[in-house]
């Protein structure tokens, strides 16, 4: 008996210390050991079990990171803001330039006490901007507490990196770089004296390196896919589909036939390229559009503009209408605001990037927008009960119904007003369209939605 006894405690010890050796407490309650500060000159101490960081007035963003870097994880810790008009984060697999800047950059899990409400949202930090705004969860907007400590959870395995804040699942995000780096806690820059001295409190700070396995995530959750062309795993269960391969025309036909244009448009590179004509709209390969008809859906797609370029994504396009140029439906703005003539033509900027083209305008910050040749990315989406909305890098810049007594104003004002009961159709093809400039397609994804 007592032989067993003594069994059964060896083998409760050795499960103990197997469990405690898959975890790191990051901060021993007490000290800054491993620990070290960059960037700006914020204060930060080790008291009470807790690290609190301080913010100074007239410095930069400052950082306590890790002295050690980290590949996959999950990181679990508590935190409290004091200042409700700035924010903070903790850095993941981040990177910190020593050749003379002291710039820290890389993806930053954000604390946003705000109205605003993207806690747990993720930005990459000065670098790439907004890679997860809480505009593409808003059903997680509200699990942040104010003036109290909040549980955050995330997971950083393989390309994927998700959050988990007071139990919600918030982002996810797939990205190609920075598969290794450092973990730091940020202490935002403050400019005015009267947000000086506000303090920002870490506890609880727990890693696990070993026997990783990815945590059960929320359906129906938007997932920023940086991959080309490729979906994961959680996104064919939750009934997205690719558009494009990436290899072949497949799912896709000229606007005017049943083909696939012979000249004006290359795959290439995982591309779908539309080739400059000098501007003439459907003038060289014409539009393409998609062999299936959709209804209600989510339609999410990347482009990259040429200098002075210009072209759109269409949808509800029933290629009924008659029409010399490109084919009929509602138009997805794809311009260069800043060089293209068309953003200054229509009323109050309707044909500006993102806009519902010669009908609302996108509210849109300029640091939302990345410049030719650099990636941006749309989404379409139109609810089951005719709402519809805009997003341009994950942020939404507007939004409508379709058949409203408002929209239908908008459409008898408009260049569209010729066309009886424009953009209302139950259902019509996705078009990419040919305008005559060089624009490229990829990451094209779509799910209905019922």
């Amino acid at each position: 008996m007592n032989n067993l006894k003594n069994a059964l405690l060896v083998f409760a010890i050795t499960l103990f210390i197997n469990a405690e050796a898959q975890h790191t407490r990051l901060f021993d309650g007490k000290s800054l050991k491993g620990w070290k500060v960059v960037g700006g000159k914020a204060e930060f101490k080790a008291e009470d079990g807790m690290i609190i960081g301080t913010t100074v007035a007239n410095t930069g963003n400052s950082f306590l990171i890790t002295e050690k870097n980290y590949s996959d994880f999950t990181l679990e810790l508590d935190f409290k803001i004091e200042d409700t008009a700035n924010n903070s984060g903790v850095m993941v697999r981040s990177h910190y330039d020593q050749s003379g800047n002291g710039r820290v950059y890389g993806r930053q899990v954000e604390i946003d006490p705000s109205p605003r409400k993207w806690s747990a949202g993720i930005y990459d930090e000065q670098r790439r901007g907004w890679l997860y705004p809480l505009s593409l969860n808003t059903g997680a907007q509200d699990a942040f507490k104010p003036d109290e400590f909040n549980h955050l959870k995330i997971e950083c395995i393989g390309n994927e990196t998700k959050t988990w804040l007071n139990n919600k699942a918030v982002a996810y995000v797939v990205d190609t770089i920075d598969n290794d780096g450092f973990i730091g806690l940020q202490v935002h820059a403050v400019a005015d004296e009267s947000h000086a001295g506000k303090k920002v409190f870490f506890k609880n700070i727990i890693l696990k390196t070993r026997n990783l396995k990815p945590a059960p995530f929320d359906d129906n959750i938007y997932v920023v896919n940086m991959q080309p062309n490729r979906l994961t795993d959680y996104e064919k269960k939750n009934g997205w589909k690719l558009l494009f391969d990436g290899i072949s025309h497949k799912g896709w036909k000229s606007a005017r036939g049943d083909k696939f244009p012979d000249k004006g448009w290359v795959i290439e590179n995982g591309n779908l390229s539309v080739l400059p004509s000098h501007g003439k709209e459907s003038a060289n390969g014409g539009d393409i559009v998609t062999n299936e008809e959709f209804g209600a859906f989510d339609l999410s797609f990347s482009f990259r503009l040429t200098p002075g370029a210009n072209s759109g994504v269409k949808y509800f396009v029933t290629l009924q209408e008659k029409t010399e140029g490109s084919a009929i439906g509602l138009e997805y703005q794809v311009l260069d605001d800043s060089l293209h003539p068309d953003a200054k033509l229509g009323i109050n900027g309707n044909r500006t990037l993102a806009s519902l083209y010669d009908l609302i305008k996108a509210d849109k910050q300029k640091r939302f927008i990345r410049p030719p040749g650099e990636w941006n990315w749309g989404r379409v989406v139109v609810h089951t009960d005719n709402r519809v909305e805009h997003f341009l890098n994950g942020v939404k810049v507007l939004e409508y119904v379709r058949g409203s007594e408002e929209y239908r104003k908008l459409v008898a004002e408009s260049k569209y007003k010729i066309w009886p009961n424009f953009g209302e159709a139950k259902k019509g093809h996705i078009l990419l369209q040919d305008h005559g400039d060089a624009v490229s397609f990829r990451n094209i994804k779509i799910r209905g939605l019922r």
